[in-house]
């Protein structure tokens, strides 16, 4: 089971020099695809517990146009193990706005955390 989220990076979501966007960026998107997941999965948002890793492998700029993916790894009673990756899809050539769709994806961050099911939340009624 996996999500896929698309989205426009605006060039306000650039903090640093040569219009890079920070980590948090990703791990904030990873959020919202864990909730869709677990939405999907348990008809519940859920509580994410943490990160057991987190890999920033290419930078995230403005004017990119990214994809993120939460996948389903492994699923306990309550627990959900869910890898996350940040893809970037389009990118921004320039500050003209000139852009190009991207032959192969760029990975640009990988994570991989778990989540929890309320008690009382499921089903089953665990």
């Amino acid at each position: 089971m996996k999500v896929v989220h698309q989205r426009y990076v605006a060039h306000s979501d650039a903090h640093y020099a040569g219009n890079l966007v920070d980590g948090a960026f990703s791990l904030k998107l990873f959020g919202d695809a864990g909730t869709h997941l677990a939405i999907t999965v348990d008809g519940h948002e859920g509580l994410f517990a943490g990160y057991s890793s987190v890999e920033f492998l290419a930078p995230v700029r403005g004017g990119d146009v990214i994809e993120v993916e939460a996948r389903l790894a492994a699923r306990g009673r309550r627990s959900r193990t869910v890898e996350f990756e940040l893809r970037v899809i389009c990118r921004s050539l320039d500050d003209s706005g000139r852009a190009e769709v991207l032959a192969e994806p760029i990975v640009a961050t990988r994570a991989r955390g778990t989540g929890v099911v309320p008690v009382g939340t499921l089903t089953n009624g665990s």
